[in-house]
C-alpha cells in the first residue's frame, strides 16, 4: 500500500529534533515501511513523504511514533492506471 503523508514540525526543527525523527524514519524501515521519498516543501506543509507498507497498520503503528514532533495527515494512495474508470 503507497501513503502520501503531508506533515509539519509541531515545535521549530532543531538538530536534536532533526535527528530523533532520521531515528524514527529508520525504526519505521525497520518495521516494514519504505520512504519511496521525502521533500521538504514551502507553504502549508513543512515536508511531505512518499511511503509504502505491508499495510495500514503497520504504516499507521510506526506514524503514531512521530507524534510528538510531527503533525501529519496521512492520504492512501493508488497508482491512476490500477485503479478503473467508470464507464
Amino acid at each position: 500500500m503507497k501513503f502520501i503523508i503531508l506533515a509539519r514540525w509541531r515545535k521549530k526543527p532543531t538538530r536534536e529534533i532533526v535527528d530523533a525523527h532520521n531515528k524514527l524514519i529508520q525504526k519505521a524501515v525497520k518495521d516494514g515501511v519504505k520512504i519511496a521519498g521525502g521533500y521538504w516543501t514551502l507553504g502549508r506543509y513543512d515536508a511531505v513523504y512518499i511511503a509504502e507498507g505491508p499495510n495500514t497498520k503497520t504504516t499507521m503503528k510506526a506514524l503514531f511514533r512521530f507524534a510528538e514532533l510531527l503533525s501529519t495527515e496521512t492520504l492512501v494512495a493508488e497508482e491512476i492506471d490500477t485503479v478503473p474508470m467508470p464507464d
